[in-house]
């Protein structure tokens, strides 16, 4: 399997990998999360593209995530699968897709997710980290979750944001000369990974 080339997995957690195909083909022929022609592509687009975060900041046990604008579950379920000790909260505004992310963790077993109905601007709670999927820009993005980021370290770095986003990043980036940005191609073979990048923000 893909993620197996790129990560040592737990038999428990390669089971749940092996699933997620079924399982998003199921739930993307009922609720459309997915590009119907992207779906064949689940495993390098979408699963092993999220774990780029996990490539880059290995979180350690007892963390606390928000996967802000989660949609079906990216990055949130294979970070779950990847980091069984740490806690993911994934948020969505669209009810379709939040169903979708809660039974696909629910049909996994992974009890460390709690998918929730809301935008960002509603979620009150502090995390060591917020992930996103280039759901909006990284402005924007910052002034939502700046008040989510909890000031307890437990991390190999300070808590903050870490998002996955594509292109020309120039212009975002300019208010934010912490930000650190790592290509994905460091990590995963494909020229589909060229033009993806990964951004941490010290919040």
């Amino acid at each position: 399997m893909l993620i197996s080339e790129y990560f040592t997995l737990t038999e428990r957690q390669a089971g749940q990998f092996a699933r997620l195909d079924a399982l998003y083909r199921d739930w993307n022929s009922k609720i459309n999360v997915i590009s119907r022609k992207d779906i064949d592509n689940l495993y390098e687009h979408h699963v092993l593209h999220s774990l780029a975060i996990a490539k880059l900041l290995p979180f350690q046990p007892n963390s606390s995530i928000l996967d802000v604008g989660t949609g079906g579950g990216f990055p949130g379920i294979p970070l779950a699968i990847m980091f069984p000790e740490c806690r993911f909260t994934l948020i969505d505004s669209i009810g379709k897709k939040i169903k979708v992310a809660s039974e696909v963790a629910q049909a996994l077993g992974l009890t460390n997710v709690v998918c929730k109905q809301e935008r960002a601007e509603e979620e009150k709670q502090k995390f060591d980290f917020v992930v996103s999927r280039a759901v909006m820009p990284l402005p924007d993005l910052v002034k939502l979750v700046r008040k989510n980021i909890s000031n307890t370290y437990r991390n190999a770095v300070p808590n903050g944001l870490v998002v996955l986003k594509g292109g020309d990043l120039q212009e975002e980036l300019k208010p934010f000369k912490e930000a650190e940005v790592t290509p994905c191609s460091m990590w995963f073979k494909g020229e589909w990974f060229t033009t993806k990048q990964v951004i941490y923000l010290p919040l």
